[in-house]
């Protein structure tokens, strides 16, 4: 066993998040693509079963009541909360991210008093570009991508709202969320942030810093499962001027009423729109058992300990030079992913996936490891970099 390996098992055996990896299912493949999908919780399969055999099979309709599934997004919104740093009441869950990206927009738009500038963060997912050029089409503002170093300087008198990811999905950059919010609320503008990539891997501070509109989805690092319904966050002092819209039934103030004219409701409840994909919400309820006494704090501190670990072995085990780091060595400058450059790295990844180390692959040339601290080992870790140092070490993809 390398020195390495004895550490590993040595911080292993001092992790003190190392009991709630047995809330999951896995298996001795080594995952690092929760960044992209999480593990399976061990408390889904008999929920989603419960839900299916008895609240729809046998309550039938009457399980919208009984079995509470018409307070389901409010419900799981407040249990995501705490994990975002949101007080209750703010978090409304249901639709894709993309549509909550939507409404998060185009409100923020609205609620500028006429101001007709959207920033969006330069190096974003594509799809939250394509919608924040949407969201500004249609309200007839203009759209300006700027760098996320550069927004806090960018915004100015015209802009209504800056959309922003936490962590960058390719790099793994973790944005500097205090000081862009409070420039960008310096220039009388709203800040709109993505959490896909933070929420369940950091703490946030929704609150503490003011953010106004948040939105992100539950199946990364929340691990809610694939497509998993995602959530909006909206800021208690803004949410009686929160203008949605998708102005649809479930988010009327008598949603019963069935009346030929919208009348918001009150609260993040406005967020709302059609009737929820219950099967999908309520796995995604039990998934957040496994939360149950972990403090984001602790997960954060595995985080930057698992990914400084990962990075000292693959300098240990990968030849010098094949490969190079595009998440930031910083701290404050990193969120819960290591992205790693090389040449080939499409088959470098299928390489690794073969052998039991599964990652991801971006275009051109990134290899992307995420780590989910709840379930990730320093062991996982260090196998991952022996692994690909021994794959990079084979003739042909030196």
């Amino acid at each position: 066993m390398s020195d390495l390996m004895r550490e590993a098992a040595s911080l292993d055996a001092a992790d003190p998040l190392r009991s709630v990896r047995d809330r999951f299912v896995l298996d001795d493949a080594v995952y690092l693509d929760g960044n992209s999908l999480g593990a399976l919780p061990a408390g889904v399969p008999g929920r989603v079963a419960d839900v299916v055999e008895r609240e729809w099979g046998r309550l039938r309709i009457r399980s919208w009541g009984e079995s509470g599934w018409w307070t389901a997004p409010e419900r799981i919104g407040d249990r995501i909360a705490p994990l975002v740093g949101a007080a209750p009441g703010q978090i409304v869950v249901g639709d894709s991210t993309s549509v909550n990206v939507f409404k998060a927009v185009v409100a923020a738009v609205r609620m500028s008093g006429g101001r007709d500038e959207v920033l969006v963060d330069g190096t974003t997912f594509p799809t939250d570009g394509y919608i924040a050029e949407s969201a500004a089409r249609m309200t007839g503002a203009t759209l300006r991508a700027v760098p996320p170093s550069e927004i806090a300087s960018a915004a100015g008198p015209r802009t209504a709202a800056a959309l922003v990811n936490h962590v960058d999905y390719k790099t793994g950059r973790l944005n500097d969320l205090p000081s862009i919010t409070a420039a960008l609320h310096s220039a009388g503008a709203l800040a709109v942030w993505d959490l896909c990539h933070s929420a369940g891997a950091l703490p946030v501070g929704l609150d503490s810093y003011g953010v106004d509109l948040a939105v992100g989805c539950t199946y990364k690092y929340l691990n809610g499962g694939p497509g998993a319904p995602a959530y909006v966050y909206i800021r208690k002092s803004l949410q009686s001027a929160f203008d949605s819209p998708l102005p649809g039934w479930n988010g009327h103030a008598e949603p019963f009423g069935m009346r030929a004219s919208f009348e918001a409701a009150d609260g993040a409840v406005r967020g709302r729109v059609g009737t929820p994909d219950i099967l999908s919400m309520l796995a995604l309820e039990a998934a957040l058992e496994v939360w149950d006494g972990v403090e984001i704090a602790a997960v954060r501190a595995k985080s930057l300990a698992l990914t400084d670990f990962f990075l000292r072995c693959v300098s240990a085990f990968v030849p010098a030079g094949v490969v190079s780091s595009l998440t930031p060595f910083e701290h404050a400058e990193r969120g819960s992913q290591v992205a790693l450059r090389c040449a080939d790295a499409g088959k470098v990844m299928a390489e690794l996936i073969g052998r039991g180390v599964i990652g991801d692959f971006r275009e051109p040339d990134v290899l992307r490891f995420g780590f989910t601290p709840l379930y990730t080992s320093f062991e996982d870790a260090c196998t991952a970099a022996r692994v690909l140092g021994s794959v990079l070490g084979q003739e042909g993809f030196r």
